[in-house]
């Protein structure tokens, strides 16, 4: 077999079809690693938290979403037999719903489910200082947060972001998933999973979904995702500053429900605007078209 120094290609038959094959396969490789390459050095914009906890794998996803929607309903009929639930007119549940609308779409590059699940937003007629996103997308607010705090589209964006970003992070399933390793015990895991006790953990945890504290990494996660979220969404991620500094003015004696289990502080301001740089251009890239 010969091969041109001008034109490497071989010029038996034979020859000819094997060069072209390596010769396909080599380009196709070259493609494959400039793609990998470009999309690396593509940054994502906006804050980096990392993956998801591997623990939140441990619990299955629907039955935490299922037993969520669940007590959502149990808690709507309860608000709506008291008078409590605001109807669709509600000035403010109108207001809610616009934010959550614009909020939403942006959620899903954070979680594929979120795609799949039955969005809700809803008002309670309450003095509590209180709101919350559920598994599945099932949003309240208590109008407590709302009055008692004078909150600004932003500032209620931020609150909504933060709450949502508790759904999309899995911030209940993980919680769930560390007691269940917990209870059962690492070493005995993999003989369980198939047996109905992960299960079990749903269903003792499932009444307790509002009241599972997370941890302050959670926390803290929720805070920066839910400004991108609300950034995205054109409402000024800045408004973090100002909505937990009155969350810290509301914080006479005892803390607000709300506050309770979400730690504040100078810390937690540090951190949004610590991360802010990495917002705002989302934030004015919307205000600007």
């Amino acid at each position: 077999m010969t091969i041109d120094l001008i034109n490497p290609e071989p010029r038996t038959p034979l020859a000819k079809r094997r060069w072209r094959c390596r010769s396909a396969s080599a380009l196709a490789l070259t493609l494959v690693f400039v793609g990998v390459g470009s999309a690396s050095a593509q940054a994502r914009e906006g804050v980096d938290v990392g993956k998801n906890s591997a623990f939140s794998n441990l619990v299955p996803a629907d039955q935490v979403e299922r037993s969520s929607a669940e007590q959502y309903v149990q808690m709507m009929q309860k608000a709506s037999e008291q008078g409590a639930l605001a109807g669709p007119e509600h000035p403010q549940l109108k207001r809610l719903r616009t934010i959550a609308a614009k909020i939403i779409p942006h959620a899903l590059q954070w979680n594929p489910r979120a795609s799949h699940w039955r969005w809700e937003v809803n008002l309670i007629g309450s003095k509590q200082i209180n709101a919350f996103c559920m598994p599945g997308g099932k949003i309240a607010f208590y109008t407590g947060i709302l009055d008692q705090l004078k909150l600004s589209d932003d500032e209620v964006a931020m609150v909504m972001g933060h709450e949502v970003a508790h759904a999309l992070r899995e911030h209940a399933r993980e919680r769930m998933g560390k007691s269940a390793a917990t209870n059962i015990g690492a070493s005995l895991l993999t003989q369980v999973l198939g047996l109905g006790q992960i299960g079990q953990t749903v269903t003792n945890y499932g009444a307790q979904l509002l009241t599972l504290q997370f941890s302050r990494d959670n926390e803290s996660e929720a805070d920066l995702v839910g400004m991108e979220l609300a950034a995205r969404a054109g409402y000024d991620p800045r408004a973090g500053v100002t909505l937990w500094q009155k969350m810290g003015a509301a914080n006479k004696g005892a803390p607000p429900q709300w506050l309770s289990t979400h730690p504040s502080g100078t810390t937690r301001i540090g951190d949004i605007e610590a991360n802010l740089p990495k917002v705002m251009p989302l934030y004015e890239r919307v205000k600007t078209n």
